[in-house]
């Protein structure tokens, strides 16, 4: 296994469908995204560990990766007629490799390349994370030269047919514009890639511009995944179906602040009428980003509540968490009724106009917020809002808005349970943009 999620179930069950072993666990680099579930596997299946050696002292992975091969840029692994050969490739992260796969029952050549968060379809990695997340001062110039070298002299001196694994695909926010499809190949980066041009003309500084503008913003957790990445994620072990909950037995956790209920309808529903103090985390897909935006494990230990319709969503759920390192999860609930229910405080977009004493933020993406906003508003992305509430107004009014409403819900119910006394703009940008005829501003 190379790249293992923290939820490991999912490769002991294709494991044993196909009467396989996993013997060896291995990970491109100390990922930023999510948790590592190389740890977890290896203690669940007594599979072999290896690790990064590259990148110096300041990347070398800690006590909980004890009695872990260490891996050098040539070393090899072999299962069978499998072999992968480790190329060290700098950039993304210092310590980052990539494999080399050869298929020795069919070729006596690597015909596949695992580049982790080194190449993408269509991208590289991003080098500024470790500036955005791990308390780097410019380490992004560096990262984006060495990014450079292993492009020159490690993937374009390969053949054309070989054919790219990387770990991430569209949506990541590992880099800036990752192809939609899952593959690649040598060939078709080396003529098709945006930076292929500036890798044929040598021009270093050229690509190092390039690359550097318009990186999407870095989530605040991603600093915590780092660490934690590093030192070896908690074990989980195997974990027990998720208690369903009463409607009693949730009232008397809320009563007594013992836990948080994490409501997962879309915003429309929130609106609706929510439990007071909820954290909103619209459905299972994009859980461990938007759970990871509105709980801080480090500073919250009270338990989740998941409102969910069934055991098997409520394990799902629990499964997208704790690839963010939210392990605290205390069971779910079917419904709200008998709750106490309040409804969110939302503003029309119309009710905008002639008001001075409110601070509007804008919680997208950078990028966004560049392309237009509404004017007077202040940007703050809504993956590192919990961490920056010095940025917001030690008192009055804050009025939130994202595009169409579903982060700006998932921000706003982080803010309300920090204290912040926040609006909601019912439609955001989308509704504003249709309720008037104002022109939005824009960024130079």
């Amino acid at each position: 296994m190379v790249d293992p999620r923290r939820d490991v179930a999912v490769y002991l069950d294709f494991a044993e469908k196909h009467g396989l072993c996993i013997v060896h666990v291995t990970e491109t680099h100390i990922h930023a995204d999510y948790l590592s579930g190389t740890r977890e596997l290896a203690d669940r299946t007594g599979a072999r560990m290896h690790v990064s050696d590259e990148g110096g002292p300041d990347w070398t992975y800690g006590a909980g990766f004890a009695g872990a091969e260490r891996l050098r840029h040539g070393d090899s692994i072999v299962v069978g007629n499998v072999r992968l050969q480790v190329v060290h490739t700098p950039g993304h992260t210092p310590e980052h490799l990539s494999f080399l796969v050869t298929d020795g029952a069919q070729a006596i050549d690597p015909g596949f390349m695992l580049t982790g968060d080194f190449v993408f379809v269509g991208d590289l990695g991003r080098p500024d994370l470790l500036d955005e997340a791990a308390g780097g001062v410019d380490t992004r110039f560096a990262g984006a030269k060495q990014l450079f070298a292993s492009l020159r002299d490690s993937f374009l001196t390969l053949p054309d047919y070989v054919q790219v694994l990387p770990a991430h695909g569209a949506g990541s926010a590992c880099g800036k514009a990752l192809g939609a499809i899952a593959t690649t190949t040598v060939g078709y980066e080396r003529a098709f890639a945006w930076w292929a041009p500036y890798l044929a003309a040598a021009d270093e500084q050229a690509f190092v511009d390039a690359l550097l503008d318009g990186q999407p913003d870095a989530h605040a957790y991603f600093a915590r995944m780092k660490s934690q990445n590093r030192s070896g994620p908690a074990l989980l072990g195997e974990l027990a179906p998720l208690p369903e909950r009463s409607t009693e037995s949730v009232r008397e956790l809320l009563e007594t602040d013992a836990a948080i209920l994490v409501d997962t309808r879309d915003q429309h529903a929130v609106h609706e009428g929510t439990v007071a103090g909820a954290l909103n985390v619209p459905g299972v897909d994009k859980a461990a980003t938007y759970g990871a935006w509105v709980v801080d494990p480090e500073v919250e230990s009270r338990p989740l509540v998941l409102l969910a319709d069934d055991e098997d969503e409520a394990g799902r759920m629990r499964d997208h968490l704790v690839r963010v390192g939210i392990d605290a999860v205390d069971g779910y609930t079917r419904s709200l009724d008998g709750l106490p229910l309040v409804q969110p405080r939302l503003m029309q977009p119309e009710e905008l106009d002639g008001l001075t004493d409110l601070e509007l933020v804008d919680v997208r993406s950078r990028a966004e917020h560049a392309a237009g906003h509404i004017p007077g508003s202040r940007h703050l992305s809504g993956g590192r809002a919990l961490w920056h509430l010095d940025e917001l107004p030690s008192s009055g009014t804050v009025v939130t808005y994202c595009q169409s409403g579903v982060r700006n819900s998932v921000v706003a119910s982080a803010l309300r349970r920090a204290g912040v006394d926040v609006i909601e703009l019912d439609g955001s940008y989308a509704g504003w943009a249709r309720a008037t005829d104002r022109e939005p501003a824009t960024t130079a």
